[in-house]
């Protein structure tokens, strides 16, 4: 995942009419230092090895008062985002809303597009405090002495994305996380051993390299070279969206039923997954309409029923005495 966010952050930001933004995402670069915490991610060879590729300098915080710069962002976050949406917890066990998994009904790509349309719409648009009169993204280009490499999306792929290595059958076909891939591409390469690249987020695509070895200048000595051969696609995938962890996710949840685990199984658990959160929203937005309903009613009502004034406030006439329906009362922000 640290790879993931490298690779979010050093390219130029692009998104569809989907995510709703109303202004630009302008920050991208290969940054010349990377500042982190101590944890075990950001100790790996593999961000090492980043480093040295991409040219910037890992630094690890010393101590725990260093790390004020980000947390503070992550306070911003929970209180102006994710504690208006539906299914929100808190950090808090003991005052965790009793509604909360009742009204949980987000799936990972709405919650995306929900965040990056508040990070551009609204944080970045932001004033904070140690930047005077500035916004965060005017902040961010008085800050530049020069305007930012664009780094090949291809080449920035060959060292960030997570791989594995796989056989390619005939017809251009590969396996991975239970997946069919194909790709027509591919087909004259069958029987060899090549290396999957992916990105976490959405593995319904992944890039196929091809290891050669090459000379060097002096041609005494043999140089490994990763040419790139094809995109594959997962068969009956093509238009869906699924993360590296949703694909475990469902293989069990499959497994679990007895039956096996292939493209169509998963295709099919997605869609019953998906209808089942628009379920859980149609009924959320059919509980609102009634509470919002219900309010009203018991407003005119109460007009209704004012006790007379010759008896005591708290009793009712016998022909006026009602029973008052009990109901919930339920979050009505919604973004």
């Amino acid at each position: 995942m640290v790879a993931l966010a490298l690779r979010h952050a050093i390219l130029p930001k692009q998104y569809g009419a989907a995510y709703k933004l109303y202004a630009d995402w302008a920050a991208y670069g290969k940054p010349e230092h990377f500042f982190t915490d101590g944890g075990k991610d950001f100790r790996s060879k593999h961000l090492e090895q980043i480093g040295v590729q991409l040219g910037f300098t890992c630094h690890l915080r010393d101590r725990p008062s260093e790390g004020g710069i980000v947390e503070r962002p992550f306070g911003t976050f929970n209180t102006e985002f994710f504690a208006t949406l539906p299914g929100y917890t808190g950090s808090n066990v003991q005052e965790r809303p009793e509604t909360a998994e009742k009204d949980a009904c987000l799936t990972l790509r709405e919650l995306d597009q929900l965040f990056v349309a508040y990070l551009v719409n609204r944080y970045n648009k932001g004033l904070d405090a140690r930047m005077g009169n500035q916004t965060r993204a005017e902040r961010w280009d008085a800050g530049l002495l020069r305007k930012p490499l664009v780094i090949p999306e291809r080449e920035l792929d060959i060292c960030l994305m997570k791989q594995t290595r796989r056989s390619i059958y005939r017809g251009g076909y590969v396996q991975f996380e239970n997946l069919t891939y194909q790709s027509d591409d591919l087909a004259s390469y069958a029987g060899e051993t090549v290396v999957l690249r992916y990105e976490p987020r959405d593995i319904t695509t992944v890039l196929v390299y091809r290891r050669e070895t090459v000379p060097d200048t002096q041609g005494t000595i043999a140089l490994a070279k990763e040419v790139f051969l094809a995109p594959a696609h997962a068969q009956d995938l093509e238009t869906e969206q699924l993360s590296w962890e949703e694909a475990k996710n469902i293989s069990r949840s499959i497994r679990e039923t007895g039956k096996a685990v292939d493209n169509q199984s998963m295709l099919d658990e997605m869609r019953d997954r998906e209808a089942f959160l628009d379920q859980k929203k149609k009924s959320r937005r059919d509980r609102q309409k009634e509470e919002q309903a219900t309010l009203p009613r018991l407003s005119s009502l109460a007009k209704t029923i004012e006790p007379d004034a010759a008896q005591p406030s708290s009793v009712l006439p016998p022909e006026q005495e009602l029973e008052i329906p009990r109901f919930e009362i339920w979050d009505f922000d919604e973004d």
